[in-house]
């Protein structure tokens, strides 16, 4: 069983005056008054919420290592799609820099540039830094 089946399981058999105790040690507040079943209910829920919240920051650690957080580590053949505009922008990583449109770019800046006509972090416009963009 899992942490949080533990956690569930436990806040099935706790009393009233345990789920109180319970609430003031996870909430770090004054328990509200409210009866025992909104409680579980409660807390349940708050747990599955930390629960959800860790495999989202978990998976998106394990993203940015796999993307090696930047275009420098990116490997031959990885192909970098981006909408913008209503236009498809798809870049292919080569030995030597990107292809873009037929054409060989040294940078995905440049590229960011090309696309966009304004000065633009390649990297950050293709979405391997963590900064969102939107277009």
């Amino acid at each position: 069983m899992n942490k949080l089946a533990h956690t569930l399981a436990a806040l099935a058999t706790m009393s009233s005056a345990q789920l109180r105790q319970e609430w003031q040690a996870r909430m770090k507040t004054d328990c509200p008054a409210f009866g025992p079943e909104l409680l579980r209910h409660s807390l349940g829920h708050h747990a599955q919420e930390q629960g959800s919240r860790r495999l989202v920051k978990e998976a998106d650690q394990a993203l940015r290592a796999a993307a090696g957080q930047g275009a420098s580590s990116l490997k031959p053949g990885t192909r970098l799609i981006r909408s913008w505009n209503s236009r498809d922008i798809s870049v292919v990583v080569t030995d030597g820099g990107f292809e873009f449109d037929g054409r060989n770019w040294a940078s995905l800046s440049a590229i960011a540039r090309e696309v966009t006509g304004t000065s633009w972090s390649g990297p950050r416009f293709f979405g391997l830094n963590g900064d969102g963009v939107d277009g």
